[in-house]
């Protein structure tokens, strides 16, 4: 199975190592999140040494040639096709049989032998059924832009992404200048992998260590603040998880989750008062994850915990200081797993203290890192402030 660089690493993380000849690539996100900047820096690299094709149908020629040349993008062998009709694209690509085909946006894209407007139900589901048979046919390798609803979830039929190799998403806040691209969906690469980009005035860039941009530089200790090292897909992160409790100014306490899941926070609020008799039922209770990141993985429990006790008490974690472990209902700290690729990666970020599942403890004690491992929520308490 062969597959064709991208030029981005992050790019080439996430699709599993590159495109796959023969595949279907669909890639959702906010409007001016950057989809259109990163394909197009990516078929410029491929088309020094591939034939490719840029189709847009939001675009003119000579917008995409103005942003080509303001990214610095070298676009002299790159051809563009203004063009929303699919029989004329389609047409196009069995002539010129390109390595990878980009489509901007599949939603734009109509049908003759349809009588429904561009983006209906019914044409997304046919441009995309048959640029996929096509793909398939001739093995070439087509990726599709699609718009996402309010919810962010992609417009149109729910076939789009089950007729797909993979489904790729950005993420991220677009007043930032920091990107992700998460993989939902890949038929030839490890599911949730993560990508991290800047937006710069040149384009999209990848971050080679993303761990930085989700801690917090605190010029001292501050309450409420948690180092959690968390995986996502093949890759170790860390990321501060940030806890503010205060007193609930009303008969009903907030509970509300930025970056983790929002259901998952009241289970934690009940284990943590009924298995360490610490209670937060009159207090307003707040958490986020730092940088935009979400995390969705059960190993983040204990650095939520830590973090809302921290906040309550004011008392801050010692500095240093990681965790990661799954918190049952029982109160008991459960395995994560890559253990011990998150402990190599906590060293090599400086953090010298652990607290760790009892299940994850190495078998070999690792030199410069000192990993507590306990296998009760109580115990972790007392050892995050003994």
């Amino acid at each position: 199975m062969q597959r064709l660089a991208t030029g981005s690493e992050e790019f080439d993380r996430v699709l599993g190592g590159g495109l796959v000849e023969g595949s279907v690539v669909l890639i959702g996100g906010d409007p001016g999140i950057g989809k259109s900047t990163l394909l197009l820096q990516a078929l410029a690299h491929l088309s020094t040494g591939h034939d490719v094709l840029y189709v847009s149908g939001e675009e003119s020629a000579a917008q995409i040639a103005l942003r080509a040349r303001r990214l610095g993008v070298d676009g002299a062998r790159l051809p563009l096709m203004a063009e929303i009709e699919l029989e004329r694209i389609v047409a196009a690509i069995e002539e010129r049989r390109p390595a990878v085909t980009v489509i901007d946006s599949i939603q734009t894209l109509y049908s003759s032998q349809l009588q429904s407007a561009p983006g209906s139900v019914g044409q997304v589901r046919e441009c995309a059924a048959q640029l996929t048979r096509l793909s398939k046919q001739l093995g070439l390798a087509v990726v599709m832009i699609g718009h996402v609803t309010k919810e962010g979830t992609l417009a149109g039929p729910r076939v789009l992404e089950h007729i797909v190799d993979t489904v790729l998403y950005f993420e991220g806040d677009t007043h930032s200048s920091f990107r992700l691209v998460r993989a939902f969906k890949n038929r030839f690469g490890a599911v949730n992998e993560l990508g991290v980009f800047a937006m710069t005035d040149r384009g999209l860039r990848g971050v080679s260590n993303p761990s930085a941009l989700f801690l917090s530089q605190h010029d001292r200790q501050v309450a409420g603040s948690c180092v959690l090292v968390t995986q996502e897909g093949t890759r170790p992160l860390l990321v501060e998880v940030q806890a503010l409790v205060d007193n609930a100014q009303g008969g009903h306490p907030r509970r509300l989750s930025v970056g983790l899941e929002q259901n998952r926070l009241a289970m934690l609020l009940a284990v943590l008062h009924r298995h360490a008799g610490v209670a937060c039922f009159d207090q307003d209770v707040f958490i986020n994850a730092v940088g935009g990141v979400r995390i969705n993985e059960p190993a983040a429990d204990l650095a939520v915990i830590l973090a809302i006790v921290s906040s309550l008490r004011n008392r801050p974690l010692p500095r240093g200081f990681a965790v990661f472990g799954e918190v049952g209902l029982a109160g008991e700290i459960r395995p994560a797993p890559r253990g011990q690729e998150r402990l190599r990666e906590s060293l090599k970020l400086g953090f010298s203290r652990l607290l760790i599942p009892k299940a994850n403890a190495p078998k070999r004690p690792l030199e410069g890192i000192e990993a507590i491992a306990l296998d009760r929520l109580d115990e972790a308490l007392d050892a995050a402030w003994g």
